[in-house]
């Protein structure tokens, strides 16, 4: 049996024709950069979050950016945030010329850990820590961080809160969505997120109108009106053939998210039965897990796991085989190995296993029954 790591194919089938008609819509308006459809989506999106205003842009990479440029972060500065996620997080931060602080993770969820980004403030220099701007939790794979210490955090030390929810829409923490807690969230829509373009795209949140009116501007070369800048901004446009694609998938947002849950829940009870106790699997903490990935803790042999599964058809993915405070392009920053444990960890111990929404019952006892075999067979 083949089990892929993600089935996009067999998203596709199930929406074909409503992704042609409004595909076909587009090239008869020969309107491709901005517009209504894009304009539409910001609307859905920002209903779909609970926030006053949304701004659709290229990519994930680039709402964290221009996000981080509208609150105005530069040289000199510094953002809090964690070593343990994909790379754009802090790669956005340094590219502002801002330095990033990495804090440790919560070992059960993967999220920045609130107790240590306490910790961290209390332990640096007073001008070091004047330098600190803003906090950026990461609501790694579908779950959002732990956000009312976070925000308080926040409050009491007067910094920003920048979401990056790239793995997150829908998520929900004490009934909150995510992208509505800080001044901005930050959602990606490439292809193999939960709701996914045909190619790059991503969306700002915000409940300011003030920093709505400035992300407009930084979007477009920061220019308003048009060829007058009074700031530098970018070509951070979202084309209007991806806003429509994703503004379909949007409507199968919620079905797409319950069937993950019923995936990660079918997932619970086969381990259990399998006997599978020295495997560590997600804990949902918060209100609402999406699952953007079904991510299990593996004590002993991932890679060899991890080989097996792909020797019989298994999909299976490494996020993320190198902490970021260890990747050689931080090397600067004067981190070293051991600074992180928990973050260091995860690295090394944890795989995702397929949880898109299409698996059937079948292919899911598939993985966990080839788990349980090279676990009984003493590899």
């Amino acid at each position: 049996m083949k089990v892929p790591l993600l089935d996009l194919k067999a998203q596709y089938t199930a929406i074909r024709d409503e992704i042609l008609k409004v595909t076909e819509e587009v090239y008869e308006s020969q309107q491709f950069i901005l517009g209504s459809r894009v304009e539409d989506l910001e609307k859905q999106i920002a209903a779909y979050c609970a926030t006053s205003y949304s701004l659709g842009v290229s990519s994930g990479t680039d709402a964290l950016l221009i996000a981080l440029m509208a609150a105005g972060i530069g040289y000199g500065d510094a953002v809090i945030t964690s070593p343990y996620t994909f790379f754009a997080s802090a790669g956005s931060i340094a590219r502002t010329g801002a330095r990033p602080v990495f804090v440790d993770i919560d070992p059960d969820t993967y999220n920045l850990s609130p107790g240590e980004v306490e910790r961290t403030l209390a332990s640096l220099p007073a001008e070091d820590r004047g330098r600190i701007k803003a906090i950026m939790p990461v609501h790694l794979y579908g779950q959002c961080a732990d956000m009312e210490p976070i925000i308080s955090i926040a409050e009491d030390r007067n910094l920003l809160i920048i979401e990056d929810a790239a793995q997150a829409i829908g998520a929900e923490y004490k009934g909150r969505r995510a992208g509505s807690f800080g001044e901005f969230g930050c959602f990606s829509f490439f292809p193999s997120k939960n709701l996914g373009a045909f190619g790059d795209g991503g969306i700002v949140t915000t409940g300011s109108e003030a920093l709505y009116e400035k992300l407009k501007v930084l979007r477009a070369h920061g220019s308003k009106p048009k060829y007058y800048h009074k700031l530098i901004g970018g070509n951070f446009r979202l084309d209007a053939l991806q806003a429509a694609i994703v503004s379909v998938k949007l409507t199968y947002l919620d079905q797409w998210s319950t069937s993950r849950k019923k995936n990660a829940q079918t997932y619970r009870r086969l381990f259990a039965a399998a006997g599978l106790d020295r495997i560590k699997i997600p804990v949902e903490r918060e209100s609402r897990h999406i699952y953007n990935q079904f991510v299990i803790h593996v004590p002993e042999n991932r890679d060899g796991l991890r080989r097996h599964l792909q020797e019989n058809q298994i999909g299976t993915e490494v996020y993320y085989p190198v902490p970021l405070h260890l990747q050689e392009c931080f090397a600067d920053l004067g981190y070293r190995k051991g600074d992180f444990p928990l973050s260091e960890a995860a690295a090394e111990h944890t795989l995702a296993l397929p949880i898109y929404p299409e698996l059937t019952d079948d292919q899911l006892s598939y993985v966990v029954d080839k788990i349980r075999e090279f676990y009984s067979g003493g590899k």
